[in-house]
């Protein structure tokens, strides 16, 4: 039975409101406490803090309200609903924790020689956090807008809007800070993109064969009953050689991959395969996820 359009919009904001406030901790007990540095709108949110000491809470907002509106005409109110539940989220998490941190009731954690802790772990919770965000369709504004913006206006790349403007950050950046806590926020930005990746496209990594040969028959017995996988067939020519064959395609847990290979071996030594990497596999024989209609 299908749940009320609403009933799923909650179900949505609940882990990305969990992950706005990983964020804003993160933020806090690791970066602003070190003096370290992010991209995007909330590394010119750091730069103001630093420099004229307006909270990151006020300006994450003031920032992000003019593109908002920008972002709701032009990429629509569905799209900006969550960016919306996000950028309000965030804000008001960071003030959360500016409160708990000057009345002391929260002790960041700060070192005074060696960042590479803290820029270790504020990789892993604020990936962690903008992974949440963004496995459940929303943003935290800033940077994803003004991508979103140049891609619809300028068909302009996404993904090289947002290197481009968090590089641009971490440079003038440069002119405020220590070279070497620049240096350690980007040990800090690279492990929150690892982490949003590992989350966003799934804890569960699978390999893909495609395997080419002779005796698809008898490898597709095999692996049904020694190995209880599923396997397809695709129809296929040979460019040069004009025959026809069957392809074999098989996804494998990695624990099983030795075993398919072995398989392969033992009845067609001369098999062609190609192995790849498979992320979040969902289904029969793996892991099974269910989504709300």
């Amino acid at each position: 039975m299908s749940q009320p359009k609403w009933i799923i919009i909650i179900k949505n904001m609940i882990p990305v409101t969990l992950g706005t406030a990983l964020y804003a901790f993160g933020l806090h007990y690791f970066v602003i406490s070190n003096e370290l540095m992010e991209g995007g709108v909330t590394g010119i949110a750091l730069l103001i803090n630093y420099s004229v000491h307006i909270p990151p809470s006020i300006t994450t907002l003031a920032l992000n309200i003019p593109l908002f509106f920008l972002g709701w005409r032009t990429l629509g109110r569905h799209s900006m609903l969550y960016t919306l539940w996000g950028t309000l989220s965030l804000s008001f998490f960071l003030w959360v924790m500016e409160t708990l941190i000057s009345h002391e009731w929260i002790i960041p954690f700060t070192s005074d020689h060696d960042y590479l802790l803290a820029a270790l772990y504020a990789g892993v919770t604020l990936g962690s956090g903008l992974g949440l965000v963004f496995r459940f369709g929303a943003t935290t504004g800033g940077t994803d807008i003004i991508a979103q913006l140049g891609n619809r206006w300028r068909g302009w790349s996404v993904g090289q809007v947002i290197l481009v403007f968090d590089a641009a950050v971490i440079l003038v950046a440069l002119f405020y800070l220590p070279q070497e806590k620049v240096l350690y926020s980007l040990i800090s930005i690279f492990i929150s993109t690892r982490m949003i990746d590992f989350i966003t496209q799934g804890a569960y990594a699978a390999k893909a064969f495609t395997i080419i040969t002779d005796k698809f028959q008898l490898i597709t017995e095999t692996i049904t009953t020694e190995m209880d996988r599923g396997v397809t067939l695709f129809p296929a020519r040979g460019a040069f050689s004009k025959e026809t064959k069957e392809v074999i395609y098989c996804i494998v847990s990695r624990s099983e991959v030795r075993t398919l290979k072995l398989i392969i071996h033992r009845i067609d030594p001369s098999a062609f395969i190609i192995i790849s990497d498979v992320n979040d596999v969902l289904g029969e024989g793996f892991r099974i996820e269910k989504h709300s209609k």
